[in-house]
Order: C-alpha cells, then structure tokens, then sequence
C-alpha cells in the first residue's frame, strides 16, 4: 500500500513538471523604441510597452522571450510568416494591417511630428543665413562661371582685331568677363562692343542665353532662399514638399506617410536616433518621425538648444500589439490593456518618461 502510494505521489509531479515544462514560451518581437521599448547597459528591456507588457504578462500567468529585430518591417514579415507570437512595439493600424493580422485595443495614441534645425530668428538672421549658405553660394559661383567662359571666348576671337577695347593678356581677360557681366543684366554700358562677324554672332548668342539663364537663376535663388527660410515655418503637407531635406526612419509610419502623400524624402536612417544625430549634424534640416518619439530623444539628450520640435501634427496614430491573424489570445489581451491604461498607474508611468497620452 505504501509503495502504490509513492508511484501515485511520484506520477503527479511528472505530469505537474511535464505541464510546466510544455507551457509555450511566447516569442515576443522588439525593436529599440524609446521611450517605449528601452535596452540598458545591461541588455535588459524597459519602456513604455515593456511595462504594458509585463503587467499583462502578469496577469495572465504567460511565459515569454523578447526577440530583438533592426526594424518594424522585419517584426511585420515575422508575423506574417507565424515566427512570432506578437510584437509589442506600438505600431500604427491601418485597414491593410486589419486584414492581415489581429491587432488590440490601442494602448497609446501618437502623431507625426517635425523636427527641425532651425529655431525661431529674426528677419535679419535668417536672411545673412540664407545669403551665406553653401546652396546659395554654389549658385552664384555657377553664374560667374558661366559669366566668365562667355567673355573668355568673346576676348579669345576679339582681341586680335579689338585690342583698344578688348586688351591683350590678363587685363584682357578682365575686359571679356566685364563684358559678360553687363551683357547679362542688359546693363550693356557700350564702352566695350564687339566688331568681327565671329564676336558679334558670339554675342547673339550670349543675350539669348543670358535671358534664359537669369531667369532660371532667379527662381532657383528665390526657391532656394525660401526652402531654407521655411524650418521653422512647416505647417502643411505643401510645405514639406518645398524642402528637399525631408528625412525620416525606414519602414516607419512617417515613412509610409511621406510616400502617401508623394513628399520627397532626401535621407532615410535605420533608427530614430541615427536621424537625430543626422540632424544636429546637419546633414539635414528637417526630421518627419513620431512625435512622442523625438520629445523624448530631444529631451532625454538634452537637444533642445540644437533641435526645435514644431507645434504641427499630422496623421493621428492608433498604437496597438500585434498577433498573427486569428490567434485567440487576443481576446484576454484586450480586457487587460484596457484595464491597465485606464488605471491612474499608467499616467504615472507616462509622467515617468516625460510624455502623457494625448
């Protein structure tokens, strides 16, 4: 009797073990995130979704493990092909989404900001910025090139059969560049004119070719003067259209914006925090991301001297976990995101990492 109740006593743990054991781990896909997904010095993972995650993983008694990935992209594909069970970065839904994976209730409520170099300055300082810039000074020194090609070929065919006008050596070259300045502007003083049949048909040409050429150069100038006045002054899609600068994360819901909307993106960086660093080296004038994102990089790295985060928003962003399509965990997620982002802990936690849900 004794030994009949050590192999009861004996098989119960086996089966206990052998249920413990068998419980799924959950594969769960990260990507560093600030503030919502965190990695310390110490390869552990905080942030705002970690946090959600922790206290639902909690509750409902689940084992998991995070897997890291270098972009949203690559947590989207691993969903679809089932090699995740979800993904915790908050990404943004739409209808596409919807149909291809199960998505909860929004934990958080975002939008596309715009970061720019450029902080409020005078009139005055934004227009010796302009005028000094290197765009603007590439372009003046284009002109004066051009300027001085056409008097070096006028002085080349006149100053044999020219020399009072059009002299020999350096001076001679001034004489040519003299007249190709005043022959663009239609200045046309008459001091210096050309009398051979080769240099008047050369300076036909010339007029023709500086009416074009000016007024290409103005609208260049002017569009150029007014793309860079405009970093502070973004307030519509439009605008973002005039900057060739634009510059956003890879794969990320800005990215699919500025697509969207056919907005030309000069730089794409891997992470929000390459771009950052971009900006502040000026690599470009102007940043697309989310903007909860960049007020906590901005100000977590004390970037606020260099950085202006504007006031506009666009695209409002429903933020939610991610599952592959018809997976019923879902269904005791959502209560439990629900009941904690309702909790007063959670404005906490938003107040813990400097932002508040808008």
């Amino acid at each position: 009797m004794h030994v009949l109740k050590n192999i009861v006593v004996l098989l119960f743990f086996v089966c206990f073990s052998t249920h413990v054991e068998g419980r799924d781990t959950l594969k769960v896909g990260v990507i560093l995130d600030p503030p919502f997904i965190i990695q310390d010095a110490s390869e552990e993972y905080d942030g705002i979704a970690v946090e959600l995650w922790k206290q639902i993983a909690n509750r409902l008694d689940l084992n998991y493990e995070y897997k890291l990935f270098s972009d949203k992209l690559g947590i989207l594909r691993a969903l679809d092909y089932n090699e995740l069970d979800l993904s915790i970065d908050p990404m943004y839904v739409n209808a596409t989404r919807l149909k291809l994976f199960d998505i909860s209730q929004p934990y958080f409520i975002s939008s596309i900001g715009v970061a720019t170099t450029s902080k409020d300055r005078s009139q005055l300082q934004v227009f010796l910025s302009n005028f000094f810039s290197v765009d603007f000074l590439r372009l003046i020194l284009l002109l004066v090139v051009i300027i001085f090609v056409f008097g070096f070929i006028l002085w080349a065919v006149e100053h044999r059969h020219n020399k009072r006008q059009f002299r020999p050596g350096l001076i001679g070259l001034f004489d040519g560049l003299w007249w190709s300045a005043v022959t663009m502007t239609t200045v046309g003083y008459g001091d210096k004119a050309p009398k051979t049949k080769a240099g008047r048909i050369i300076a036909m040409i010339w007029m023709f070719t500086a009416i074009v050429l000016i007024s290409g150069f103005t609208a260049t100038i002017a569009s150029t003067l007014t793309v860079r006045a405009l970093g502070s002054d973004i307030e519509t899609i439009q605008d973002l259209k005039l900057d060739p600068t634009i510059s956003t994360v890879y794969g990320s819901s800005a990215h699919d914006f500025l697509n969207k909307h056919q907005v030309n993106v000069g730089h794409i960086y891997d992470s929000p925090e390459e771009a950052v660093r971009g900006l502040v080296k000026k690599e470009t004038n102007v940043l697309v991301y989310d903007r909860m994102v960049l007020d906590y990089i901005i100000n977590s790295n004390q970037l606020g001297e260099s950085i202006h985060l504007l006031s506009v928003n666009f695209n409002k962003q429903y933020q939610s976990i991610f599952m592959p399509k018809d997976n019923d965990l879902m269904e005791k997620i959502n209560p439990e995101i629900l009941s904690i982002i309702s909790d007063i802990k959670w404005q906490e936690v938003l107040r813990e990492y400097n932002l508040m849900d808008e």
